[in-house]
């Protein structure tokens, strides 16, 4: 995501540092750049004139002039300043009050609503929450079929609609439903529309006040730019929304969406889909948002991910391991295979900081498709070579290359890395292995 604004603004900054001494002509050719780049990012107009006003008058001053490092300055007002545009803060939903607590998610045709209800309802669950789905969108043809499906994928409960009922007849007795059922938080997939129009909103406001949900969510897709930001001005004019979900970030390369929306209707955006999977949804945070679009990464989301996805006991037990130079290339599947469970090779490389400028260099930015030749290549192994790589000779090789469809060049590449893995882990000092989170990997 943002890999447009990210290369565009890298540049720019690139040629800030190239001057030791900064003087006013110098910062002012800089913002000027800055703003051609967010406005080519399809950031609203009005946003990129205030924002570049901002960070004007902080960086012509004492606070830049004066400093050591004028450039990293300029670097740091502009980060502070995207932070304070996209909302300051990360916040959640809020879920406090009698339950069943309803939340109604709003949008247009295609936006997403339903598979984010889902997506949404995971994260509850796994949270504690006991969510409870409600397909309130009776005019799209299988909509209804498809979030029961999702419900069952996710064991979520359901609520079944009667044949005929209107979507305030569904709201109204799924939250009767939900009662009996035990469930403390209703999620209501309602209706979309190709475009907004008067019937659309009218049904939304009778859902609205039949259930007084929590709040009311607008999923609009990123990728639409501008057009999302006008989107969510409208139904904010007509239903009053409490905030935002942003859908499809992972295929935004611009981020005019984000960089928009509080700005110009003044609500938070809530949280990001980052990728069609159910687990793809994430907590927006404009300060770690900020860190990513300056190329600086987005270690906290990292740690966050690995904790959720990486087994405690396993990463110590790998730890002992790489102590005791037990690492075998079975551990080294293994961890390959917990890394691709955080998300795609290039989502987790995004997050670490100064990443984006070693592109191209090195096994570090190995596309997705070597890791699964390097996952079939060791699969290709008997386990006796899994655990003592020494034993791989010539004959074996070439098996291990027929076996998983490749070369024995490529056999040979995996062999020379893995023990260049082997020696760089055994120099890793106790205090590095001892000081890492909590259920992380060695690997992280």
């Amino acid at each position: 995501m943002f890999d447009h604004l990210t290369e565009r603004l890298s540049l720019v900054f690139k040629k800030l540092r190239g001057h030791g001494k900064l003087t006013e002509q110098n910062i002012q050719d800089a913002l000027r750049e800055v703003r051609l780049v967010l406005l080519e990012a399809d950031v609203h107009f009005r946003v990129v004139k205030d924002f570049i006003e901002s960070v004007r008058e902080r960086a012509v001053g004492e606070e830049v002039m004066l400093s050591l490092t004028p450039a990293q300055q300029v670097i740091k007002i502009v980060h502070e300043e995207l932070i304070t545009l996209m909302g300051a803060d990360g916040r959640p939903i809020r879920l406090s009050g009698n339950p069943p607590v309803p939340l109604v998610l709003v949008g247009l045709h295609g936006c997403g609503k339903t598979t984010t209800a889902a997506k949404l309802a995971r994260m509850l669950k796994e949270q504690g929450r006991v969510p409870f789905l409600v397909p309130a969108d009776t005019y799209r043809p299988a909509a209804i079929d498809q979030l029961r499906k999702l419900a069952s994928q996710i064991d979520v409960a359901f609520h079944e609609p009667r044949p005929g009922d209107t979507p305030v007849t569904i709201c109204v007795e799924a939250r009767d439903s939900a009662i009996g059922r035990g469930c403390d938080t209703l999620l209501i997939d309602t209706a979309g529309r190709l475009h907004i129009d008067e019937t659309l909103m009218d049904e939304l406001r009778q859902i609205r006040h039949a259930v007084l949900p929590k709040e009311v969510l607008l999923v609009a897709d990123a990728m639409t730019g501008q057009d999302a930001v006008n989107i969510a001005k409208s139904f904010n004019d007509d239903l009053d929304i409490d905030g935002v979900i942003l859908t499809k970030m992972d295929g935004d390369a611009r981020g005019g969406a984000a960089l928009s929306i509080r700005s110009v209707i003044g609500k938070p955006i809530r949280y990001v889909g980052v990728g069609e999977k159910l687990d793809a949804l994430e907590l927006f945070h404009p300060d770690r948002m900020a860190s990513r679009i300056l190329g600086m990464g987005d270690m906290l989301s990292l740690i966050e991910k690995a904790q959720t996805t990486f087994d405690e006991r396993q990463a110590r037990e790998l730890e002992k391991k790489v102590r005791k130079a037990e690492f075998t290339l079975e551990d080294f599947r293994d961890q390959l295979g917990q890394i691709r469970k955080i998300g795609s090779l290039d989502h987790v490389l995004k997050m670490v900081p100064g990443v984006s400028k070693l592109k191209g260099m090195g096994p570090l930015h190995l596309a997705e498709k070597e890791l699964v030749r390097i996952e079939a290549m060791i699969n290709s192994m008997t386990r006796q070579e899994r655990r003592n790589h020494s034993i791989i000779n010539g004959k074996r090789r070439l098996r291990i290359a027929k076996g998983s469809g490749t070369k024995v060049q490529d056999v040979n590449r995996l062999l020379k890395q893995y023990v260049m893995m082997r020696k760089m882990l055994g120099k890793m000092k106790k205090g590095r292995m001892s000081g890492l989170p909590k259920g992380i990997s060695p690997f992280l």
